[in-house]
């Protein structure tokens, strides 16, 4: 009998999985289907009508423009899975060229140098003052706090359990005034809350970009979004070899064999889901014998509410359907984590988000002269903002479909209930056309010409399409405070069949909020079930053991 893989989740995990169990187990595509509830996940991208009949979102009154909910910093030097899972897959737009040679060749032809990376009144931070961006501020005792969370031996980790970040600094409160603080929060979306212990994976795997951080140097561009540079080919490859796409799929229970009567032994022999474009119609898969299931058990964009230029999001309060598949198998085997930990407190892990579409490039050029920067060099926190507004323009187009004319970019707040300076209610409940008045005022705040923006405003806003709100609630769910158990294995012990895939498994040294974290863990789950030595698995780089490396960033520590 021919084995079938079903993979739950249509994002970059469940992709990755289908081009191992192709490429290095030899699988027939026919083998292989991919159950999804919507196509963009975490890596975004799309014309706002494309969301509009997506899982859980209500009809807008203006569908006009582009939407980017969030964007996912790659990495050249670290994302080691990524350029080889993508080293497979051949380009749609570059004949002859991978994904990996066409995103890198994009990226050294447009290398990022961030100059408005930190922004407050006097303009951004490079004025070669206390305040420059350049020196990450610390006092001896952050330093010292920070040297002993770097160096906690991987071992000792469980020191860690349920440790906040702000609990690891308790003693130098300072650290959160720094400079550095203000932009790794948000580059990587961490709140004092989140925990201690991913702080310190993060500051190992991602050392190289400690020296750096200020310029964003090491952040690697895609030509267009990511869905459009990355998930849409993966799916042309997998459909071309013959890869089964089912959409609408909401998978809400896994069907296990009671044949052990320790329940021990995890075997899935069904799976029970709704079609949700059918008025929800229940249905069965069988899982039989030799059959593998890869489940993506948690995704940051589930729950995610939207809204448009005159229209406030109306907040998704049901519990994250992809978590909640987690949940279910927990009720049943010990030893699977807690979902919980990552999803019932949304107080952890939420952020809000607008895009910009315009139908001209006066915005997108004046704020290219307030950050003294063209488009493509990326992230401008306004500092003083009391929401932590940030906006990130992208190199453009940013989508295919773009026209010349057109521009796209998007802007975040990682406290979206904190109350906006210049439009005075909460971040979350703010219109599209709110939203862009508070950035527009952040903007006029940290304006240094002349003749600022606000002289322009009527010009502006008669550009604007559309500017729609994204509010995620667990958008940093993978950060959230944890214990050592709270995220299953890859594989955990015992299991026939099943393995899960995703930002919210466990899996030493590597970090989250990565596509490498989602592909290396099917990669791991692939080459478990299939045999394949775990020696062939892609080899991961140790910067934070290199002389060199450790030495600059003493030395940025100093700075």
């Amino acid at each position: 009998m021919t084995r079938k893989a079903y993979l739950i989740g249509a994002g970059i995990g469940s992709l990755s999985a289908a081009v191992y169990l192709i490429r290095d187990g030899h699988w027939d595509g026919s083998q292989i289907t991919i159950l999804g509830l919507e196509d963009h996940g975490a890596n975004d991208g799309n014309r706002v009508a494309a969301y509009e009949t997506e899982y859980g979102h209500k009809a807008l009154s203006n569908k006009a423009g582009f939407l980017n909910r969030g964007g996912r910093m790659l990495n050249e030097e670290t994302y080691e899975n990524l350029w080889d899972v993508l080293g497979s897959i051949p380009s749609l737009t570059s004949p002859g060229k991978t994904l990996t040679q066409e995103i890198l060749d994009f990226d050294h032809a447009h290398p990022t140098k961030d100059i408005g990376r930190l922004m407050d009144t006097r303009g951004p931070r490079t004025r070669g003052d206390a305040d420059d961006y350049s020196h990450m501020q610390f006092s001896k005792a952050d330093r010292v706090l920070l040297t002993k969370l770097m160096t906690l031996p991987e071992s000792r980790e469980s020191r860690l359990d349920d440790v906040s970040i702000e609990e690891w600094f308790a003693s130098s409160p300072h650290f959160f005034t720094t400079n550095f603080w203000r932009m790794w929060e948000t580059t990587f979306a961490f709140l004092r809350s989140n925990s201690a212990m991913e702080l310190r994976r993060y500051m190992n795997r991602m050392i190289l970009e400690f020296s750096r951080i200020n310029t964003l140097e090491g952040v690697t561009r895609t030509p267009y979004n990511q869905y459009e540079s990355i998930i849409v080919p993966m799916r042309a490859w997998l459909e071309g070899k013959g890869v089964e796409f089912v959409g609408n799929r909401k998978v809400t229970e896994f069907v296990f064999a009671d044949d052990d009567p320790l329940r021990d032994r995890i075997t899935v022999i069904g799976l029970k889901y709704e079609q949700v474009d059918k008025d929800n119609q229940p249905g069965l898969i069988d899982v039989n014998e030799g059959d593998l299931v890869f489940c993506t058990n948690g995704s940051i964009t589930d729950s995610t509410s939207l809204g448009d230029l005159d229209t406030a999001i109306v907040e998704d309060e049901r519990y994250a359907p992809s978590a909640a598949l987690w949940k279910q198998a927990t009720e049943h085997f010990y030893g699977l984590g807690n979902p919980d930990k990552f999803f019932a407190d949304r107080t952890q892990s939420e952020w809000t988000s607008f895009t910009v579409t315009t139908n001209n490039h006066l915005l997108v050029n004046e704020i290219s002269a307030i950050t003294r920067q063209l488009p493509g060099n990326a992230l401008n926190t306004f500092v003083d903002s009391n929401a932590v507004v940030s906006l990130v323009i992208h190199h453009q187009p940013h989508f295919a479909a773009q026209q010349p004319n057109e521009t796209v970019f998007w802007g975040y707040s990682l406290y979206p209930r904190r109350t906006g300076d210049v439009v005075k209610k909460p971040f979350i409940e703010m219109t599209g056309r709110e939203m862009l008045t508070e950035a527009l005022g952040q903007l006029e705040r940290v304006d240094t010409r002349a003749v600022k923006i606000s002289a322009k405003t009527e010009e502006i806003w008669d550009s604007i399409v559309n500017v729609v709100p994204a509010h995620m609630p667990y958008a940093s769910a993978l950060f959230a405070r944890r214990a050592k158990g709270d995220r299953p294995e890859v594989v955990p012990a015992n299991s026939v069949n099943l393995a899960f895939i995703s930002q919210f498994v466990e899996m030493p040294f590597d970090m989250v909020f990565t596509e490498q974290y989602s592909v290396r863990a099917a990669q791991i789950a692939v080459y478990h079930f299939l045999g394949i030595p775990s020696e062939r698995l892609t080899t991961l780089h140790h910067y934070e053991k290199d002389p060199r490396v450790l030495a600059k960033a003493a030395l940025t520590m100093l700075r």
